[in-house]
Parts: C-alpha cells; structure tokens; sequence
C-alpha cells in the first residue's frame, strides 16, 4: 500500500463527504478508493468512517487520523518545493484558537484583513476560555494571555494587558472614588471567578503586593456579566483591560486604583515550532504579530484612570 496516496484519498473522502463524491474529484474509479479507505482502516487496526446508507462521517480516530495526515501532507508539499526552489503561494487550512473576548475584539478583525490577503488559506477559529493543548487538539496556533510555563512551545509577545478595576460614573458619585486599595473595605464588588478570589484582590508587585479583602455583593462566571453589572452601578469590578476597553471609551466605566495594578499581563502567539515552519503558518504568523502589537499597545495607553 502507498500510504502517502492513501493518506490523500482519505483526505479527500473526509472532504467531500461521501466515496462517490471523493472519486468523482480524484477522476478515480469507486471501487478504488473505497480499496484505498480499506487497506488504510486494515493497517490501522481501527475504523476511520461511521457508514450508513444516508451518510459518511469520521469516527473519534478518523478525526484525528485526517488532521495528522493534512498536516503531513501539507509538510511533505512544502518540503518539495523548498528542495526544487519553486514559490508557492500559502495555502491550506489554519486552525487558531484565542481567549473569547480578546478573540472577538482583537483577533477576529486580524483573521477578516488575513483572510483578504491570502485567498488559499482558510482558517478555523476555535474561541475558548480554557487553555488549548495544540498537539493533542492540533491547532496551529494559540493567543496566550499570562506568563507562560517553561515548554518546548515557541512564543511570539504581542502585547500586553492591564488587570484594571472599574466602576460605573453613578456608582463612583454615590459611593465615592477609592484612593488605595485599603478604601475597597467601603466598597461593594463584583467578582468574576475565573479571574480573581471572591474573597480578596491582589494589588501591586514584589515587596509592594498586597492582598486586599473585598466584599463581593455578586459573583458571575463570565467577564461579560460582570461587566454589565458594573455599567448597572451594582458595584466594582476586576477585569482585563481589553474587556473593558468599549465601556470605558463610552463613558459607561472608569478606571480607579490604576496606580496600584499588578504588572501588566503578556500577550503571546504560541506555536509548535515545528522545522521546517508551514508557510502558511509563517505567513499567519508575520501578518498577526505586527497587527495585534499594535492593537494591544492603543489598548493599554487608553483606557486610563478617572
């Protein structure tokens, strides 16, 4: 069996969905790649495809299976026409995966300009608050806010953010405007768990970081609830500076205590460092840098203190 043309057969079954469709583009006959499909699930001891009358759909396996062999096709291709020295545009697809909020802010609007500029590449967008295992869920790429843990991952810093705290302009008049952090034992607070301890905030860094109990009056699970709370005047609120950013240009919130953040969190691109690097990767990755670099750095100056 050629494993390598076996490989691309499957691909192609998995894109069109059926092995009629999959022979029709191939110009092969049907009893041919069904054999390849075959001979392929034969040699891997495991079924690639869930068949029934109606439909054609990856198995658990057959999803994995088909990413790997796209990628090694793709590698293969690459390393082809490095060897003979002929261009070739990007092209393929990119699987990315971003924070929710920052995704939707900041990496969407990249992807949209991307997209334009390189009409071969398509992109799968996977927005999640959790942290993404790149191999294991083979993505190509991962934006990663916080310092990252010693890997064998390589990291491009793309900016930075603020954990800032807000508070709506009515909340702050009736309240009145914390001048330290010790001024929050006044105050009511909203926390948001993924982010802080519903029982005390950590201001400053080093020596000078301090732990600050607060009352909090609500807890949510999202930034988003959290935040339209505070607009709500329920109370304070601890959050990411992109998170806020829209509510803070529209006067809906202001920042205070700004002169006791902890340091400001990094912005990565991350990737598998895989040698010799995709070009469609490369070309993802030298468009998005610069861009976002610069969307981060309008972010941090701007939303500023009340």
């Amino acid at each position: 069996m050629n494993r390598l043309e076996a490989m691309a057969i499957l691909v192609s079954v998995a894109d069109a969905g059926s092995l009629s469709a999959a022979a029709r583009r191939l110009d092969m006959p049907l009893a041919s790649v069904s054999r390849k499909v075959g001979e392929l699930e034969a040699h891997l001891k495991t079924r690639l495809f869930h068949r029934t009358t109606r439909q054609l759909s990856l198995t658990e396996a057959g999803s994995a299976y088909v990413a790997a062999c796209r990628r090694i096709l793709e590698e293969i291709g690459e390393a082809e026409r490095a060897a003979t020295g002929e261009y070739a545009a990007p092209k393929g697809e990119l699987v990315v995966t971003a924070p929710v909020a920052f995704g939707r802010l900041h990496v969407v609007p990249v992807v949209a300009e991307f997209l334009a500029q390189y009409p071969e590449i398509d992109i799968n967008l996977v927005l999640t608050d959790r942290v993404v295992h790149l191999m294991d869920e083979h993505a190509d790429v991962a934006v990663r806010i916080g310092e990252l843990p010693d890997s064998t991952l390589v990291a491009t810093r793309v900016g930075m953010v603020r954990r800032v705290v807000c508070a709506s302009p009515d909340y702050l008049a009736k309240r009145g405007l914390p001048a330290k952090p010790g001024d929050l034992v006044r105050h009511e607070c909203i926390t948001f768990e993924a982010l802080a301890s519903q029982r005390a905030w950590t201001f400053g860094s080093g020596k000078s970081e301090q732990s600050v109990p607060v009352h909090s009056r609500l807890a949510v699970n999202t930034a988003d609830a959290a935040i339209e709370a505070a607009i709500l005047d329920v109370g304070l609120v601890r959050v990411l500076s992109y998170q806020v950013a829209r509510a803070v240009r529209a006067n809906e919130l202001h920042v205070v205590l700004d002169a006791f953040e902890t340091a400001p969190l990094p912005v990565n691109l991350v990737h598998a460092g895989q040698a010799p690097l995709p070009l469609k990767l490369r070309a993802f990755l030298d468009f998005a840098s610069s861009r976002l670099r610069e969307r981060t750095a309008s972010e941090l100056v701007n939303v500023g203190a009340a």
